[in-house]
């Protein structure tokens, strides 16, 4: 017996990754990476943005969340793209890659939380939050 799955549309992907608590928390762990050793204190100032971003989310505020998310990545990919490595070959490390991978994970989390963001209903939101309370 086969089952057929529903097929996913970019719109749907774009708003499951903007909802996602996992996003904001997985470029907080890549900037860790990056920036904790040598300590950089400008970059890992995001960190807890994102980590209050994933907090906010899983206690049902999934729109404002999304806006942090957005904003805190999307500054980050920004200030994270103006930086060059020193050498071409920096760009082919291990460290280049990670490097690589946050920036686009920034980019991917600006836009598709910046989405939801956009489009997201606040009174469906709110009923949820009233219907599912986090501390009972």
């Amino acid at each position: 017996m086969t089952t057929i799955e529903p097929s996913s549309t970019v719109r749907s992907r774009v708003e499951a990754w903007g909802n996602s608590p996992l996003a904001p928390v997985g470029l907080a762990t890549l900037i860790t990476a990056l920036h904790a050793r040598p300590l950089q204190v400008r970059p890992m100032l995001f960190v807890p943005i994102l980590f209050f971003s994933s907090y906010a989310n899983l206690q049902g505020f999934k729109i404002d969340s999304a806006g942090i998310t957005a904003a805190a990545s999307g500054t980050y990919a920004l200030l994270a793209m103006r930086r060059k490595p020193d050498a071409f070959m920096n760009r082919f490390s291990v460290r280049g890659f990670v490097r690589g991978s946050a920036v686009a994970i920034g980019i991917a989390n600006a836009i598709a939380a910046g989405w939801v963001y956009a489009t997201g209903n606040r009174e469906k939101e709110k009923e949820e939050r009233r219907d599912n309370p986090r501390w009972v």
